[in-house]
């Protein structure tokens, strides 16, 4: 490929609608378009990334007995509404009709189209297991789309479906396929993705993993422990909690607290800590906003995934009203009479001498004891856990949090979906029963928007050799030289004849604007064939990460850049 016929602008400004690393070098490169909010389109850089990552996915998903399907984008919403999920899921999943009148879906995800595939084929028990997958471009309708491929709205995913008679071997392909999603994290450049112990969410199942690449700008908050190896999501971290018990529980006694409605100002008005206080976080239930009052320790913060998990519906933060009876910046559980579901945090319970609201104006308690003066209640696990608390795991205060990008996911579905959607199978006693199902997802896009991320300077990306768009950029410094010309044009199709992917820049331009161009473009290694290097005798080579640099004598040049090249994909297999 020369570069004066490829497609796309390269420029050194930083787009000011760009917030991270990647989508700015990304757009400068000439790798991709805005088309409209969360939807680009992708030059062919781009694309020749993504399709090496996608043979990757492959030939990884093949070695463990995955067979590729295709399932539609668009599919009719009575599937869905088998699942229930048609119901279920809110404005992400996009609705719509035909012509007739029928309701459709755009496809955000494809368990019910892996389900209506093989529920006929898959009626004897003999048929299993098995894995399908697919690579199929996909469209949800995010809230907030941003950071160019990371958070976007249409995008590519490779999605498989496994189908198993029993937990035990559902449980044994899921590692196996935990061992291939390390294994393409590796071959793509990610070496450094963990796993984490993750929430379900919509797709539901009890066990599920996310890979997460710790970075800065990742929008997900990643719990570990520094004294062993867990890690999770924040939003399936458990919190646990070592605080005891007074000795002597104090009188319950209202004080007064005039114009002190947050639980900071009320306990330094009260001179209390905050982890002897009892605060109030209220929401509403989406469908017709009846109240919900949350109890937990003043220092604490809520999980909104465990609690949602928990209430089983959709909820959004209160908008408290005088008719609701709810004194707001004063509830507190001791004689709340207000309409509203009440919850109780674990950080509460058996806990005594807090601080609570008294639910009138101006009013707090003092000496609350959950024990003595809340009977009969339930105590769950809504609070999210914070830095230096201690491991659900080892038991040790060594938690920290880091920020993480969510480059895949899989899950143990169990029988959601095969139940709902009425697929079974004959056992070997001749009895029906529902097949267990995992499920096992990696964005095509944003994993190469991740790549970029992890790997790039301040001039461009610095691709890994399996997924570089060209393994090699050659440039012929002032090509209007004839030595130079000839020698670059040679090299240029001998290259090619051995299988090199390269791609040449010999246009007459200065070398800062040809040096810029290939720094954008992030090829692992660059030569260059310039009037100084042909009087010297000598080609120079050097690695875009500025690990290696070499000037090659003319005759032997060849030889060494195919070397080299071939060298360097040994050793990242």
């Amino acid at each position: 490929m020369k570069i004066d016929k490829l497609v796309g602008e390269r420029f050194k400004e930083r787009p000011s609608d760009c917030v991270v690393d990647s989508h700015a070098l990304m757009v400068r490169g000439g790798y991709m378009k805005y088309v409209a909010n969360g939807i680009y389109s992708s030059f062919m850089p781009l694309k020749r990334v993504t399709k090496k990552i996608e043979q990757i996915m492959r030939e990884e998903m093949d070695k463990i007995d995955g067979q590729e399907v295709a399932f539609p984008v668009v599919m009719p919403g009575s599937l869905w509404s088998e699942s229930g999920r048609y119901e279920s899921i809110g404005k992400e999943l996009v609705r719509f009709s035909d012509r007739n009148d029928s309701p459709l879906v755009l496809g955000m995800t494809h368990e019910e189209a892996a389900v209506q595939l093989v529920r006929e084929y898959a009626q004897s028990y003999a048929k299993y297991p098995f894995m399908i997958y697919q690579i199929q471009t996909k469209f949800r309708d995010e809230a907030r789309p941003r950071s160019g491929l990371i958070r976007v709205r249409e995008f590519t995913m490779k999605d498989a479906y496994s189908f198993h008679t029993s937990q035990e071997d559902l449980e044994n392909y899921y590692d196996e396929c935990h061992k291939a999603y390390e294994k393409i994290y590796q071959r793509v450049g990610l070496p450094e993705v963990v796993s984490v112990k993750s929430d379900s969410g919509m797709m539901g199942g009890k066990v599920s993993h996310e890979f997460m690449l710790l970075t800065p700008i990742g929008e997900d908050s990643i719990v570990l422990c520094q004294e062993c190896d867990y890690r999770a999501n924040m939003e399936a971290a458990d919190n646990i909690l070592d605080e005891v018990r007074d000795e002597v529980s104090e009188e319950l006694v209202k004080v007064s607290t005039p114009n002190q409605h947050t639980i900071e100002e009320v306990c330094e008005f009260l001179n209390a800590d905050a982890k002897k206080s009892c605060k109030a976080v209220v929401y509403q239930r989406n469908a017709d906003d009846k109240y919900i009052v949350l109890f937990l320790r003043g220092d604490l913060e809520v999980n909104e995934t465990k609690l949602t998990n928990h209430l089983g519906f959709d909820i959004h933060p209160a908008v408290i009203t005088e008719e609701s009876g709810i004194n707001a910046g004063f509830i507190g559980p001791v004689g709340f009479s207000a309409d509203a579901i009440l919850l109780y945090d674990k950080s509460l319970e058996n806990m005594n001498n807090l601080v609570c609201g008294a639910n009138e104006v101006d009013y707090h308690y003092t000496g609350l004891d959950m024990a003595r003066d809340i009977k009969g209640v339930q105590y769950y696990d809504f609070a999210k856990i914070k830095e230096g608390g201690i491991c659900p795991v080892c038991g040790k205060k060594a938690i920290t949090i880091s920020r993480g990008i969510e480059v895949g996911n899989i899950f143990q579905l169990g029988t959601k979906y095969t139940t709902s959607m009425n697929m079974t199978y004959v056992d070997r006693d001749g009895k029906e029963q529902y097949p267990i199902m995992g499920c096992y997802g990696i964005g095509v896009g944003r994993l190469a928007a991740s790549i970029c991320e992890a790997h790039h300077d301040d001039y461009g990306p610095i691709w890994p050799m399996s997924v570089a768009p060209w393994q090699v950029q050659l440039c012929a410094v002032r090509s209007d030289d004839e030595e130079v010309k000839a020698y670059a044009n040679k090299l240029y199709k001998d290259l090619q004849d051995k299988g090199i992917e390269v791609i040449y820049d010999d246009r007459n331009v200065s070398a800062g604007v040809m040096f810029s161009d290939a720094d954008l473009i992030g090829a692992p290694l660059r030569i260059i064939v310039s009037p100084r290097n042909m009087k010297n005798g000598v080609v120079e080579m050097s690695s875009r990460d500025k690990s290696y640099k070499e000037s090659v004598a003319l005759d032997i040049a060849l030889d060494t850049a195919v070397n080299y090249v071939k060298k360097a994909l040994d050793d990242l297999k």
